[in-house]
């Protein structure tokens, strides 16, 4: 029978892994291999995708991909809890603690590097493995730590506290170096072309039978290495126990026990760091073939490789041992790289077809087959698993509730509701409120200051008309931004948004899309330009392309100080209903033209859904609290930059005509004379003032900046109220809502896909708005 077959609560054995290319690889890479135990453990709410155990740790995988996959030997779920091994007693290695030194014996090299040489680290992992929060304690950075897959999409540098010459590279999290993403390519393409003096390699000591599979491989680049068992405080805990010593006998690279999040035995990782980098010692062992069983194939294979390719290897820069496991599970890149000729192409395949008849297996099953046997050795010799832990029951009971089939979404729907409540309605309103009188006592102040100064009516219409009432009028909603952002960041950190995306994706395919481009869109409602730099953790070029397009249409919290300026002064009694409208308006019109793209330029069905669920963990205060920090001096810094500025000039422009005369009336300035010409494309839509087209141009800048420049023309909501009516204001806030992004948003998708489609996405954008804009006006037109 297939996967897709297996009762919920059964076990199984796997016996052959089916499909093709990059996804069957990924499979094989994430432990999908025959003879490997495999466990149903739920549905989605709506059927499809499913949730499997193997190695010890929890996979999301669709229906049609379990179909794939055969499997017999059916029986109850196999227990979680490791079972200690009598042996373990008999050691007589000691088991280093947290922070103390491991038992591996440094070689006395007498040729270190120059001491003005500069050592490079790659800091490199898994996904979700505590990689950014190890690179914070290295580096004392405070890069964002979120608590679902994908969260470092590009590579980050910092020098190691203390020590001189040196630079660590955070990397993307990578489950092996047969990269599935596109954020999976930056990590493979630094380690092999920019020659690290060291690797660091992070591994979730709470699953390590999964994350050696990629120390393996960075082992074969034959680049110094340490290897850092993170999280080993809940390994301890949880009544499980590492003995390092013997792994690090076995692997033939340091082995450092340490907890990233507390802090521990971060001074002896970077000793063994720095030591192995000075000193260019290189890993002790490469060959991981098993010459028992079977293993004796692959051994003969990969060493015939490597007499083949030799010269090649060395002429391409490529670590022979790398490159030959490489070929022989069938990597067309190295063979690319490699440039064989066509003899020597064939010998290659001569040798990988012996190898897989003897085998009894395909070569890329053979090679993953071959690096989760020496896996199973180690952890048989060195790993008593732990029991099955506090945060994994704690997971379950909740996900009963979260991903229930009649409880999922509801649950989704009610927290996004309280969110948008809180922020709207309650904490961030009131926040916003108390703030504002404050600026408008800080204002009146000034304004009697000036006045009993007597200074120049110019400048004092400068300071108050202008800086007063533009930046104050941004400010104000400053609280209402932070409060959205902590809300985004306790269900980023919870590890909530893996279990949307889970939840999600049956729903999200019907528009074209995987459940995986829930996270990127959900981020877009804090900032676009993160969101669309998340898409790069999709392994699809289509489905990226396709997420980069929609996330613009996530209302970002630059336009919640527009959402909220409008509906207090146009809908008072109905304001957070409002604001709560243009986000799910947003979020329709984006589904709309997802159904169009997916029907005209980008046909075909989604990618698979292939994601790890994490454990929920409390969210951290000081994670939180300096994500907070940095969205409010980001926000802070626009407020007295872009925003500043524009305020100034905004105000220069209405104030003074062509001639640098002052003017009585903004309508005989220069700003009139200029917006003047555009205005006449928003008459139709109701607000044909060229005071508010300026504020939309503005907007472009930075979305805060509309309510700036209004405050900045119109100088109070009662002249503004007497420009638009409720009709007017209502189609104006569709075309805020729609209209092209900032101008840092589309840098980024133009840094991702390319000039033409950001200039796609202005012109779409601007011709969607202005349409439903109108559309909102049709209806009261006859």
């Amino acid at each position: 029978m297939t996967l897709k077959e297996l009762p919920i609560g059964k076990s199984a054995t796997i016996l052959s892994v089916g499909g093709e290319g990059a996804l069957r690889q990924h499979f094989l890479d994430m432990g999908i291999i025959p003879k490997a135990d495999i466990t149903m453990v739920k549905y989605a709410p709506m059927g499809d995708p499913v949730e499997v155990r193997i190695h010890s740790y929890e996979l999301t995988l669709r229906l049609s991909d379990a179909e794939k996959i055969e499997i017999d030997s059916i029986r109850d779920a196999i227990s979680l809890s490791g079972t200690p091994d009598p042996s373990f007693d008999k050691k007589v290695m000691p088991h280093p603690g947290l922070g103390e030194g491991g038992r591996f014996h440094d070689k006395n090299d007498e040729n270190p590097l120059p001491e003005d040489t500069l050592l490079t680290f790659a800091l490199a992992g898994n996904q979700n493995c505590g990689k950014t929060t190890l690179f914070n304690q290295l580096t004392g950075s405070n890069q964002h730590v979120g608590n679902f897959p994908g969260v470092t999409v590009d590579r980050k540098d910092g020098a190691i506290r203390g020590e001189k010459n040196t630079l660590v590279t955070d990397l993307p999290g990578i489950y092996s170096m047969s990269p599935y993403s596109s954020e999976e390519i930056v990590t493979r393409n630094f380690v092999l072309n920019e020659h690290p003096k060291g690797i660091i390699n992070i591994v979730d000591a709470t699953n390590i039978e999964r994350n050696l599979y990629l120390t393996m491989q960075l082992m074969e680049l034959d680049i110094p290495m340490v290897l850092a068992l993170n999280m080993m405080d809940e390994v301890r805990e949880n009544g499980g126990s590492i003995l390092v010593n013997e792994m690090e006998a076995q692997l033939g690279i340091p082995v450092v026990p340490i907890s990233a999040a507390k802090n521990e035995g971060i001074g002896e990782l970077i000793s063994h760091a720095m030591h192995v980098a000075k000193y260019q010692e290189c890993p002790g062992r490469q060959d991981f073939c098993d010459a028992d069983d079977h293993g004796g194939a692959v051994h003969r294979c990969l060493h015939g490789i490597m007499h083949l390719i030799e010269d090649h290897a060395k002429n391409a820069g490529i670590p022979v041992r790398f490159a030959a496991a490489k070929l022989a599970e069938g990597d067309h890149l190295i063979l690319e790289q490699l440039e064989l000729d066509e003899n020597e192409k064939e010998t290659l395949e001569h040798i990988i077809i012996q190898m897989e008849a003897e085998r009894g297996l395909d070569r890329a099953a053979a090679i993953a087959d071959m690096r989760f046997t020496f896996i199973e050795k180690i952890c048989n010799s060195a790993v008593v698993k732990p029991k099955e832990s506090k945060e994994h029951l704690r997971s379950g009971r909740i996900d009963r509730i979260l991903t229930g089939r009649y409880t999922a979404i509801p649950c989704f729907i009610a927290i996004m509701a309280l969110v948008f409540f809180l922020t709207f309605g309650v904490i961030g309103a009131a926040l916003s409120d108390l703030l504002d009188l404050g600026i408008n006592a800080l204002t009146v102040l000034t304004d009697h200051a000036l006045t009993a100064a007597n200074v120049n009516e110019a400048l004092h219409s400068l300071i108050i008309d202008g800086i007063f009432n533009g930046v104050g009028s941004v400010l104000s909603f400053l609280p209402v931004i932070v409060t959205l952002f902590f809300f985004l960041s306790l269900l980023e950190d919870s590890g909530y948004m893996a279990r949307v995306a889970f939840v999600m994706d049956k729903l999200l395919r019907k528009i074209g899309l995987s459940g995986r481009s829930i996270v990127p869109m959900l981020v877009g409602f804090g900032c676009t330009v993160p969101g669309v730099m998340a898409s790069r953790t999709l392994p699809s070029e289509r489905d990226r392309k396709m997420t980069i397009l929609l996330t613009p249409f996530m209302s970002c919290s630059a336009k919640l100080p527009i959402y909220s300026f409008f509906a207090v002064a146009f809908f008072p009694k109905y304001s957070t209903l409002v604001m709560i409208a243009l986000y799910f308006g947003g979020i329709l019109v984006g589904i709309l033209t997802a159904l169009l793209l997916k029907g005209t330029l980008f046909k075909g069905e989604a990618v698979p859904f292939v994601m790890e669920l994490p454990n929920y963990r409390l969210p951290g205060m000081k994670n939180v609290g300096q994500l907070l920090w940095e969205k409010a001096k980001d926000f802070l810094q626009r407020a007295f930059t872009v925003i500043f500025v524009a305020t100034i000039v905004i105000w220069f422009l209405q104030s003074f005509d062509l001639k640098l005369n002052l003017v009585t009336n903004s309508a005989d300035s220069m700003l009139a004379s200029v917006a003047g010409l555009i205005a006449p494309i928003f008459r139709p839509l109701g607000f044909g003032d060229f005071r508010i087209s300026t504020a939309l141009i503005t907007g472009f800048m930075a979305k805060e900046s509309v309510v700036a420049t209004l405050s900045v023309l119109f100088g109070s909501t009662e002249a503004l109220q007497a420009v638009l009516t409720p009709l007017s204001a209502a189609s104006l806030l569709v075309f805020c809502l729609l209209y092209t992004p900032c101008v840092a948003a589309i840098a980024s998708i133009r840094r991702e896909l390319g000039r033409k489609w950001a200039i796609t996405v202005v012109i779409t954008q601007c011709v969607l708005a202005w349409l439903f804009a109108f559309l909102i006006r049709i209806p009261f037109l006859f």
